[in-house]
């Protein structure tokens, strides 16, 4: 059994930075895709970045496009979300998760395609 803990999370003005991290645990974690997503109060679990196996691929939701990048240090166990310029409509819970790709360059989307999720950590931006 995999087990994903993210931390980084916290309250920031806007305009500031925070830096994501997920750890995983019991699996190799360098076999697997990983996405993030974010859910705000009411609203449904968007997807906000992801990140191919190999990490020569990554993709990104048109709303935080040239403000956040993932990345990943397959020896440490780690896959990091990059905040920039954050804005109040970032605040949500972000969760890591991770899916046994087809192969190395693939990454994913949809929230319905990950197998394993962490139990989120809750970003606010609020001045």
């Amino acid at each position: 059994q995999v087990q994903l803990v993210e931390s980084g999370g916290g309250l920031v003005q806007p305009g500031g930075s925070l830096r994501l991290s997920c750890a995983a645990s019991g699996r190799t974690f360098s076999m697997y895709a990983v996405g993030w997503f974010r859910q705000a109060p009411g609203k449904e679990r968007d997807f906000v970045a992801a990140i191919s196996r190999s990490a020569g691929n990554t993709n990104y939701a048109d709303s935080v496009k040239g403000r956040f990048t993932i990345s990943r240090d397959n020896a440490k166990n780690t896959v990091d979300l990059q905040m920039n310029s954050l804005k109040p409509e970032d605040t949500a819970v972000y969760y890591c998760a991770i899916k046994f790709p087809l192969n190395s360059n693939i990454y994913y989307s949809s929230s319905s395609q990950y197998d394993y999720w962490g139990q989120g950590t809750q970003v606010t931006v609020s001045s």
